[in-house]
């Protein structure tokens, strides 16, 4: 029997990738590697951590803020070399929502929450359970996710006035579009298509030119030098703090928390899922291999210093961490290295930040929109099979005009009944099918002489069931042994195919040995498991009532001496 590799100690699973690469030996070469690495994600990250808080409902503070806290407590407590960490475009929806309904003081609550549930889910090995949402659905919310992103940059796109908030639900925020569109910017859509077209012509000519830094600040120094008409950060919310300060929780009581459980489960879900397809984006770009709980842990911790400090809930982001793949780190030092250039551009730079164009940062995030959207996983799926299409549709459409938990929800409940299904289709009973094995060498299991009898003894009925014996198949299984005719004999039961069985199965086996039990039929059993032989157990189908034979031979064997006249 091979040995088994030795369970990984609980201070092994948890130790951060940081304390691993030290340990390996760091040097004044890779800190030099490192920062330039974390120099070049910090200009992609400065743009876009603020058009996302603007998107979410927030000042362009919160967000650095956010990848200042968060980023930098992900890179040097997480479970990935390479995870940066920071304010994602798929909270924008959540945070929106949570935010209208029950103001920011709400969303710190919840993002606290959230905090506290991922290092419990981190601490209780629950990591893996997350990677276990069915493809569809993932597809499915995350092109809800670039819908909603882009219909809520429409208003800065254009330039829209208001005469009111804008509703964050689809269905009450398109009429509120509609009706404002006579007042239309000229200048702030130059702007944006300007932004959205240097971004995409320096991705194709300039690839290594951070494209959303170059044309907020052109886009920031256009409207400085020639006032150009158009809304900025400035004019809607004023100039931007210089530094981060601690804040702490608003007032708890337990309604408030109670209200603010179902967006931080949310947050938790979503940031938990985001942060370990980052994780993988980035072992697989690098051929390493991150740890999901320690990993959930560092998000939690994340999340609770981010609520602290007053910022966004924050999670791995797998554009940032490709890009500081891509630039060459060497391991967590560059996250961490990413944050402290964001809290300098911050603190030398913030006041100039007010003249940066909003219709800019809404072109930066038509680009994030569109990327995010699976275009090409979209339209396989829709091909793949109409169960697919079915998961993937509720998931996109219940993400965008319902909200994301209800799509990630219901796509994972259809998800699953797909699954059974598909499992209970693949369940097969096969009453045909002789026990003397097929293909294999002469004498090398000792069966001698063939003796057709054993195939055409109709006092004898063989049947071999194949595939998982679960409760999504116990229906077709019963269905089978109902059409049975007269009963035999001696009944013989093949499981060497059924690699599991579960309580219903062996329930619906329990009834059909009762009913062959009353006919006077015995039964014998072989290619039982030792999982299902405790489970069969438990409903009482056990020797003597049973005959469990170790092989079809065996099997066939016990059945004639059953026969055999005493």
């Amino acid at each position: 029997m091979p040995s088994l590799a030795p369970q990984a100690s609980f201070r092994e699973l948890f130790t951060p990738k940081l304390v691993t690469v030290l340990r390996e030996g760091y040097g004044l070469k890779d800190l030099r590697t490192d920062a330039v690495a974390g120099l070049t994600v910090a200009i992609v990250a400065l743009p876009l951590s603020m058009a996302i808080a603007i998107a979410s409902g927030a000042t362009p503070d919160k967000g650095l803020i956010t990848a200042i806290i968060g980023g930098f407590l992900i890179s040097a407590l997480g479970g990935s070399r390479f995870q940066i960490g920071g304010p994602a475009g798929a909270f924008i929806p959540l945070v929106a929502s949570t935010i209208a309904i029950h103001g920011y003081d709400g969303l710190v609550i919840a993002t606290f929450m959230a905090g506290i549930m991922l290092v419990a889910v981190g601490f209780l090995r629950l990591g893996t359970y997350i990677k276990y949402i069915p493809y569809p659905v993932t597809v499915g919310f995350t092109a809800g996710i670039a819908v909603i992103i882009f219909v809520s940059q429409v208003r800065d796109l254009l330039g829209l006035r208001l005469s009111g908030p804008e509703p964050p639900e689809m269905l009450h925020k398109l009429p509120v579009l509609w009706q404002a569109l006579p007042t239309v910017n000229p200048v702030a859509m130059v702007i944006a298509a300007l932004a959205i077209g240097g971004i995409l012509a320096l991705k194709r000519w300039r690839p290594a030119v951070p494209g959303m830094l170059v044309v907020v600040a052109a886009g920031a120094a256009a409207t400085a030098l020639f006032a150009l008409p158009v809304e900025t950060i400035g004019s809607r919310f004023g100039a931007l703090p210089t530094g981060i300060g601690f804040n702490g929780l608003p007032g708890l009581s337990l309604g408030r928390v109670r209200d603010l459980l179902v967006p931080a489960v949310a947050f938790a879900m979503l940031g938990g899922i985001e942060s370990l397809l980052s994780a993988v984006v980035a072992d697989g770009m690098t051929g390493r291999r991150h740890r999901s709980n320690c990993e959930l842990v560092a998000q939690g911790v994340a999340n609770i210093a981010s609520a602290l400090f007053g910022g966004l809930p924050v999670t791995g982001t797998i554009a940032r961490t490709a890009t500081n793949v891509r630039a060459g780190a060497r391991g967590p030092v560059a996250g961490m290295l990413h944050a402290v250039f964001l809290f300098v551009f911050l603190a030398l730079a913030g006041g100039l930040m007010s003249y940066v164009p909003l219709a800019a940062l809404a072109g930066v995030l038509a680009i994030v929109a569109w990327n995010m959207a699976e275009k090409r996983e979209f339209a396989m799926l829709m091909r793949a099979s109409a169960g697919d299409a079915l998961v993937l549709l509720a998931a996109f459409l219940l993400t965008v005009f319902v909200d994301l938990t209800a799509g990630i929800g219901v796509g994972i409940v259809l998800g699953s009944l797909l699954f059974m299904h598909r499992m209970a289709e693949a369940m097969a009973v096969d009453s045909k099918v002789g026990l003397i094995d097929e293909d294999v060498a002469d004498g090398a299991e000792g069966n001698g002489r063939y003796d057709p009898a054993r195939a055409s003894d109709r006092r004898i009925v063989t049947y071999r069931l194949s595939g998982a014996f679960f409760f999504g198949a116990a229906a077709t299984v019963a269905s089978v042994f109902d059409r049975i005719g007269d009963p035999p004999a001696v009944f013989i039961l093949d499981l060497t195919d059924v690699p599991f069985l579960d309580t219903t199965g062996a329930y619906t086996l329990e009834s059909f040995v009762h009913k062959l039990e009353r006919a006077g039929t015995a039964v014998v059993i072989t290619g039982l498991r030792d999982s299902g032989r405790q489970t069969l157990a438990h409903f009482g189908i056990a020797e003597p009532r049973v005959t469990l034979a170790s092989s079809p031979d065996a099997a066939m064997q016990a059945a004639e001496a059953r026969l055999a006249p005493i």
